[in-house]
Protein backbone atom coordinates (compact mmCIF):
# COMPACT_ATOMS: atom_id res chain seq x y z
CA UNK A 1 0.00 0.00 0.00
CA UNK A 2 1.94 3.75 -0.54
CA UNK A 3 2.60 5.84 1.77
CA UNK A 4 0.30 8.70 2.57
CA UNK A 5 1.12 12.13 3.61
CA UNK A 6 -0.41 14.31 5.84
CA UNK A 7 -0.38 18.17 5.11
CA UNK A 8 -1.29 20.24 7.59
CA UNK A 9 -2.38 23.61 5.68
CA UNK A 10 -4.28 23.84 2.23
CA UNK A 11 -3.18 26.84 1.17
CA UNK A 12 -0.50 27.02 -2.02
CA UNK A 13 2.11 26.02 -0.46
CA UNK A 14 0.33 22.59 1.31
CA UNK A 15 -1.34 22.57 -2.74
CA UNK A 16 1.68 22.48 -4.33
CA UNK A 17 3.17 20.01 -2.15
CA UNK A 18 0.01 17.46 -2.60
CA UNK A 19 0.11 17.48 -6.00
CA UNK A 20 4.27 16.77 -6.20
CA UNK A 21 3.05 13.92 -3.76
CA UNK A 22 0.39 12.96 -6.06
CA UNK A 23 2.48 12.90 -8.65
CA UNK A 24 4.95 9.81 -6.90
CA UNK A 25 1.50 7.59 -6.49
CA UNK A 26 1.15 8.40 -2.82
CA UNK A 27 -2.19 9.32 -1.46
CA UNK A 28 -2.59 12.69 0.88
CA UNK A 29 -4.56 13.88 3.48
CA UNK A 30 -4.67 17.73 3.25
CA UNK A 31 -6.29 19.44 6.37
CA UNK A 32 -6.95 23.15 7.12
CA UNK A 33 -8.53 25.31 9.86
CA UNK A 34 -11.84 26.11 8.29
CA UNK A 35 -13.25 22.06 8.55
CA UNK A 36 -13.46 19.29 5.44
CA UNK A 37 -15.99 20.82 4.07
CA UNK A 38 -14.27 23.84 2.44
CA UNK A 39 -11.69 21.32 0.88
CA UNK A 40 -14.28 19.82 -1.49
CA UNK A 41 -13.07 22.01 -4.52
CA UNK A 42 -9.52 21.29 -4.13
CA UNK A 43 -10.26 17.49 -3.49
CA UNK A 44 -12.16 17.35 -6.39
CA UNK A 45 -9.14 19.19 -8.56
CA UNK A 46 -6.44 16.65 -6.90
CA UNK A 47 -8.26 13.65 -7.67
CA UNK A 48 -9.09 10.54 -6.12
CA UNK A 49 -5.73 9.44 -4.40
CA UNK A 50 -6.18 12.98 -2.19
CA UNK A 51 -8.83 13.34 0.88
CA UNK A 52 -9.37 15.77 3.18
CA UNK A 53 -8.98 15.57 6.59
CA UNK A 54 -8.87 16.75 10.16
CA UNK A 55 -5.41 18.29 11.50
CA UNK A 56 -5.47 15.44 13.82
CA UNK A 57 -5.89 13.11 10.56
CA UNK A 58 -2.82 14.77 8.32
CA UNK A 59 -0.84 14.66 11.63
CA UNK A 60 -1.72 11.12 12.59
CA UNK A 61 0.65 10.27 9.06
CA UNK A 62 3.75 8.79 8.84
CA UNK A 63 5.26 12.17 7.20
CA UNK A 64 3.47 15.18 7.70
CA UNK A 65 4.00 18.49 6.21
CA UNK A 66 3.73 21.65 8.00
CA UNK A 67 2.47 24.88 5.64
CA UNK A 68 0.68 27.10 7.86
CA UNK A 69 1.53 30.51 8.41
CA UNK A 70 4.35 31.56 11.09
CA UNK A 71 1.64 33.25 13.42
CA UNK A 72 -0.10 30.29 13.30
CA UNK A 73 2.14 27.37 13.94
CA UNK A 74 2.36 27.42 17.90
CA UNK A 75 -1.57 26.94 18.03
CA UNK A 76 -1.13 24.18 15.14
CA UNK A 77 1.19 22.14 16.91
CA UNK A 78 0.03 22.80 20.33
CA UNK A 79 -3.34 20.84 19.73
CA UNK A 80 -2.16 17.96 18.46
CA UNK A 81 -1.22 14.65 20.57
CA UNK A 82 2.41 13.17 20.54
CA UNK A 83 4.50 12.25 17.85
CA UNK A 84 5.67 9.42 18.23
CA UNK A 85 9.00 9.37 16.02
CA UNK A 86 6.86 10.65 12.92
CA UNK A 87 8.46 12.57 10.64
CA UNK A 88 7.26 16.39 10.18
CA UNK A 89 8.60 18.40 7.40
CA UNK A 90 8.44 22.06 8.19
CA UNK A 91 7.76 23.86 4.93
CA UNK A 92 6.96 27.48 7.23
CA UNK A 93 9.04 30.41 6.66
CA UNK A 94 9.03 32.96 9.81
CA UNK A 95 7.66 35.98 8.76
CA UNK A 96 4.85 37.94 10.04
CA UNK A 97 2.74 39.10 7.43
CA UNK A 98 1.95 41.66 5.87
CA UNK A 99 4.45 43.47 6.70
CA UNK A 100 7.31 40.65 6.03
CA UNK A 101 8.72 41.29 9.70
CA UNK A 102 10.52 38.75 11.43
CA UNK A 103 9.95 37.54 14.37
CA UNK A 104 12.75 36.89 16.99
CA UNK A 105 13.54 32.71 17.46
CA UNK A 106 15.99 33.75 19.94
CA UNK A 107 19.19 32.48 17.48
CA UNK A 108 17.94 29.39 16.09
CA UNK A 109 16.80 28.52 12.83
CA UNK A 110 13.18 28.51 12.74
CA UNK A 111 13.25 24.71 12.18
CA UNK A 112 14.62 24.55 15.65
CA UNK A 113 11.97 26.38 17.34
CA UNK A 114 9.53 23.91 15.71
CA UNK A 115 11.31 21.11 16.93
CA UNK A 116 10.82 22.64 20.27
CA UNK A 117 7.00 23.13 19.67
CA UNK A 118 6.61 19.55 18.36
CA UNK A 119 8.49 16.98 20.81
CA UNK A 120 8.91 13.82 19.32
CA UNK A 121 8.78 14.51 15.69
CA UNK A 122 11.81 13.72 13.27
CA UNK A 123 12.09 17.41 11.83
CA UNK A 124 13.30 18.09 8.02
CA UNK A 125 13.48 21.65 6.69
CA UNK A 126 11.91 21.62 3.44
CA UNK A 127 9.30 22.75 0.74
CA UNK A 128 10.12 26.61 2.04
CA UNK A 129 13.00 27.72 -0.55
CA UNK A 130 10.67 27.68 -3.73
CA UNK A 131 7.42 30.37 -4.83
CA UNK A 132 4.23 28.31 -4.59
CA UNK A 133 3.82 28.36 -8.45
CA UNK A 134 7.01 27.42 -8.83
CA UNK A 135 7.06 24.67 -6.24
CA UNK A 136 3.58 23.39 -8.21
CA UNK A 137 5.06 23.06 -11.23
CA UNK A 138 6.90 19.95 -13.42
CA UNK A 139 10.81 20.03 -11.49
CA UNK A 140 11.96 18.29 -14.96
CA UNK A 141 12.64 21.52 -16.71
CA UNK A 142 15.52 23.04 -18.93
CA UNK A 143 16.95 19.52 -19.19
CA UNK A 144 17.32 19.05 -15.77
CA UNK A 145 15.72 19.13 -12.52
CA UNK A 146 14.82 21.60 -10.00
CA UNK A 147 16.18 21.46 -6.94
CA UNK A 148 14.92 21.42 -3.01
CA UNK A 149 17.13 21.97 -0.17
CA UNK A 150 16.20 20.33 3.07
CA UNK A 151 18.07 20.02 6.28
CA UNK A 152 17.49 17.74 9.49
CA UNK A 153 19.26 15.84 12.47
CA UNK A 154 17.65 12.37 11.85
CA UNK A 155 19.46 10.67 8.89
CA UNK A 156 16.36 8.43 8.76
CA UNK A 157 13.79 11.06 8.23
CA UNK A 158 15.64 12.99 5.85
CA UNK A 159 16.42 9.90 3.51
CA UNK A 160 12.87 9.52 3.28
CA UNK A 161 12.25 13.06 2.57
CA UNK A 162 14.82 12.64 -0.08
CA UNK A 163 12.88 9.41 -1.51
CA UNK A 164 9.96 11.52 -1.63
CA UNK A 165 10.75 14.54 -3.66
CA UNK A 166 13.33 12.39 -6.03
CA UNK A 167 10.73 10.31 -6.81
CA UNK A 168 8.57 13.66 -7.65
CA UNK A 169 11.23 14.79 -10.32
CA UNK A 170 13.57 17.14 -7.96
CA UNK A 171 17.05 17.33 -7.37
CA UNK A 172 17.54 17.00 -3.31
CA UNK A 173 20.42 19.02 -1.93
CA UNK A 174 20.96 18.25 1.61
CA UNK A 175 22.33 20.86 3.48
CA UNK A 176 23.37 19.20 7.13
CA UNK A 177 22.23 19.77 10.15
CA UNK A 178 18.57 21.62 11.52
CA UNK A 179 20.84 24.38 12.56
CA UNK A 180 21.94 24.84 8.92
CA UNK A 181 18.75 25.43 7.74
CA UNK A 182 19.04 29.29 8.17
CA UNK A 183 20.21 29.52 5.15
CA UNK A 184 17.03 28.64 3.59
CA UNK A 185 14.81 30.61 5.59
CA UNK A 186 12.89 33.81 3.92
CA UNK A 187 13.61 36.37 4.02
CA UNK A 188 17.52 36.77 4.70
CA UNK A 189 18.87 33.05 3.68
CA UNK A 190 20.63 32.98 0.25
CA UNK A 191 19.12 30.01 -0.66
CA UNK A 192 15.65 31.30 -0.24
CA UNK A 193 13.15 32.19 -3.36
CA UNK A 194 15.81 31.10 -6.02
CA UNK A 195 15.10 28.57 -8.69
CA UNK A 196 17.77 26.19 -9.17
CA UNK A 197 18.21 23.45 -11.94
CA UNK A 198 20.27 20.88 -11.32
CA UNK A 199 21.50 20.16 -15.22
CA UNK A 200 22.22 16.49 -15.97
Amino acid sequence: MAETIGIIGASRIGQAVAKQALRTGRSVVISNNRGVDALKPLIQELGALARAGTVKEAAGQSMVVLAVPWENVEEVLAGLPSWDGRILVDATNATLMPDFRVPDLGGKASSQVIADLAPGARLVKGFNTLLAAILASDPRVAGGQRVLFFSGDDPDAKQAFQRLITEAGFAGIDLGSLAASKVQQFPGGPLAAINFIQLR
